[in-house]
């Protein structure tokens, strides 16, 4: 009986070890509009918390179609609110919808001054190639495609447009020069590698629609006290004066 009931002991302490284990690290599931701001945000909290916060970049919307194919992602920060409201009508997460920002967007170049002629610099006879996000996918190039087809330009500029799979790519193009020009997030022309590249004009928000961003636990992430804390830090005043040195808004 006494072998027997230490076996039963060290049972229970190794599986709540392994619980235990599971709750030091989490996998958050990031709009790439995010990479600098939420690298600060991990980079805060995990000052102050003893767990590890492993973040992934890209698409909003092709997060969602992972998570909802059973993706390992404890947490989602998306670029539009909408892809984790369909998530949490679903019953795939396992939190509330929080509006943590309002995003914007910005027309970046590296050679061209924006900030003269605002929407019509994309009229330059210069120009080869803008780039902007892919909008089947991705938040920012949906609305960027928005402001173009309210400046009227579309039709005039259709055949120079290029698509990257996501905003970091996007800003990726014209900060190499694969593009002359591109419409990327503030949040990504106010980081250091890049304010000091280029120059960028704010697009008007009545240009398109608000990039109201939402974030939630997902089903994967329920019960886990490391997600739940790292959401709590992202809502407190630390997290949003955080998001708001890259250029976010509270919604």
């Amino acid at each position: 009986m006494t072998r027997t009931h230490n076996l039963f002991i060290l049972f229970l302490l190794t599986a709540t070890t392994l619980s235990f284990g599971q709750e030091k690290k989490i996998r958050v599931a990031a709009a790439s509009d995010l990479k600098f701001a939420m690298d600060s945000l991990i980079t805060a909290f995990q000052k102050k918390n003893s767990g590890e916060v492993e973040a992934t970049y890209g698409s909003s919307g092709k997060f969602h179609e992972q998570i909802r194919h059973g993706a390992p992602l404890d947490v989602f920060f998306s670029a539009d609110i909408a892809y984790p409201t369909k998530l949490m009508e679903s019953n795939l997460a396992s939190s509330e919808v929080y509006a943590y920002a309002k995003g914007r967007i910005v027309l970046w170049s590296k050679t061209l001054d924006p900030t003269v002629s605002g929407m019509r610099t994309l009229e330059d006879a210069s120009i080869k190639k803008i780039a902007i996000a892919n909008p089947k996918h991705a938040p920012y190039g949906q609305r960027a495609m928005e402001s173009i087809e309210h400046a009227k330009l579309k039709s005039s500029i259709n055949t120079k447009l290029v698509y990257g799979e996501n905003i970091s790519q996007t800003a990726q193009f014209v900060a190499t020069g694969a593009a002359d020009i591109g419409v990327i997030a503030l949040s990504l022309a106010v980081a250091p590698t890049m304010r000091t590249q280029g120059r960028y004009y704010i697009i008007p928000e009545h240009t398109h629609k608000p990039l109201i961003q939402g974030a939630i636990i997902t089903a994967y992430g329920k019960g886990k006290q490391l997600a739940a804390s790292f959401l709590d830090f992202v809502k407190s005043s630390e997290g949003m004066s955080i998001l708001a040195h890259f250029g976010f808004t509270k919604p």
